[in-house]
């Protein structure tokens, strides 16, 4: 149970970091211009060299070579409420996370080798989340802490890929062999030895800690007249952090808590050992149809995020998703719209057992992954018959969450130091990209 719960709070420390781009718990719901406008969709319809990831099996639309390249601001607003305590602990009012801006590359190629084989290459930004509490302002009855902790985390997750298909008449099936590079750090403070006094911004922490593993994507796809079925199975990626977030695992106990903080350059040594967590496995199943200028596309997906090393731990579930698309296609100009809507993998973990506020803290604190629901909407410009302009905007409403915790899981973790965390998220997002054709 002690390692269980060490996991838990590490994790929910580690992906409420990252370069923010997520939306479905820490994954972008879409990995192109043209998929992000609508709604996320890229299992059953095809995109040429933007269909590495969401489906290798559909690169087989590419006619000759194309690369596609661009990128996306993501701009998500977080804003938490400590509350205060019933035993006259108040708390600060509600505090906005500064980490509010992010750049998430993306660019890939396909081409078709021979009338049977087509392959590519890629590079993507896929997932992540983060906050930036360093500027919260001081409780004077938490020693000049703060019911956010000061907390800021930063994970950075990119994924490399070498799509390969086969066709044979409207069958294709594909593979992309995956190289992930992730990197963490996380920072924070609490009062560790009850006194009030030890509250420091950023000095806990252990530097950055990065990996650099594989995994794999199968996708298969069918064409039939102006219908396009697809389905695809996103293998887990584990993530083996060095040493990382000892200090966040002796939070909730289980290894040796000091008398005194660490300093500054110094991590706390009681929870040694590396931390664990993936990069969940996936399945998705979509469809597609083609009306003359007017195409319609539907996706399923679950992410399995409590089946997953690491996220059950922390009271993570399975989330499923559901995307809806929309396509007018002029010829030399398209608009694009889209619908997505997500179960959301954060669960109230309860007061039933002793963990249950801390990790609810660490949730709603650290990685406030609470958004749902996104309307989205786009198009493309064909510059010549070379060189097409794509664009996407994303808008994901305000979520607002709110879980039993303690005000501070180090010093007080205790029924009389029960309070309310409340969490407020939302996202907008502008995607810019470029495609190629020759």
């Amino acid at each position: 149970m002690k390692k269980s719960v060490r996991i838990a709070v590490a994790a929910a420390l580690a992906f409420g970091a990252a370069s923010a781009h997520a939306t479905n718990g820490i994954n972008l719901i879409g990995l192109s211009a043209k998929s992000r406008a609508m709604g996320g969709t890229q299992v059953g319809i095809a995109r040429g060299a933007e269909s590495a990831l969401g489906n290798p099996a559909l690169i087989t639309s590419v006619p000759g070579t194309e690369i596609s390249f661009g990128g996306t601001l993501f701009m998500p607003s977080v804003k938490t409420d400590g509350g205060g305590n019933a035993s006259g602990v108040p708390g600060a009012g509600t505090e906005s996370s500064a980490a509010n801006r992010f750049v998430v590359p993306e660019i890939g190629m396909a081409t078709k080798a021979t009338d049977s084989f087509y392959w590519g290459v890629g590079m993507w930004g896929t997932s992540g989340l983060g906050v930036d509490y360093r500027d919260a302002a001081p409780v004077a009855a938490l020693g000049n802490g703060s019911l956010t902790g000061f907390m800021v985390t930063n994970m950075q997750v990119m994924q490399m890929g070498i799509p390969l298909a086969f066709k044979t008449g409207g069958l294709s099936l594909g593979i992309t062999p995956i190289i992930e590079y992730a990197a963490l750090d996380a920072q924070f403070s609490t009062d560790f030895d009850g006194s009030g006094a030890n509250f420091t911004p950023g000095s806990y922490g252990n530097g950055v800690s990065q990996v650099l593993t594989g995994g794999y994507n199968l996708g298969i796809g069918y064409q039939v007249g102006n219908l396009t079925l697809g389905a695809v199975y996103k293998s887990e990626i584990k993530l083996n952090f060095k040493d990382q977030m000892q200090i966040a695992r002796d939070v909730l106990g289980g290894c040796a808590i000091p008398t005194a903080p660490a300093s500054s350059a110094t991590s706390n040594p009681g929870c040694s050992g590396d931390m664990e967590l993936s990069q969940p496995k996936e399945y998705g199943v979509g469809a597609s149809y083609k009306m003359g200028a007017h195409t319609i596309a539907l996706d399923y997906r679950q992410i399995k995020w409590k089946d997953s090393t690491g996220w059950g731990d922390f009271n993570w579930d399975n989330e499923n998703v559901v995307a809806l698309g929309y396509e007018f296609d002029a010829g030399n100009w398209a608009l694009r719209a889209g619908y997505e809507r997500g179960s959301g993998p954060i669960k109230d973990a309860g007061v039933a057992t002793a963990t249950g506020p801390s990790i609810n803290w660490f949730n709603l604190v650290g990685f406030p992954a609470t958004v749902k629901t996104h309307y989205t909407f786009g198009g493309s410009y064909q510059v010549s018959k070379k060189l097409t302009v794509d664009a996407a905007f994303t808008y994901a409403p305000e979520v607002k969450e709110s879980f039993s915790t303690y005000l501070d899981p180090g010093a007080c973790p205790g029924p009389g130091c029960m309070t309310t965390t409340e969490t407020k998220h939302s996202q907008t997002a502008l995607t810019l990209a470029l495609d190629y054709n020759f």
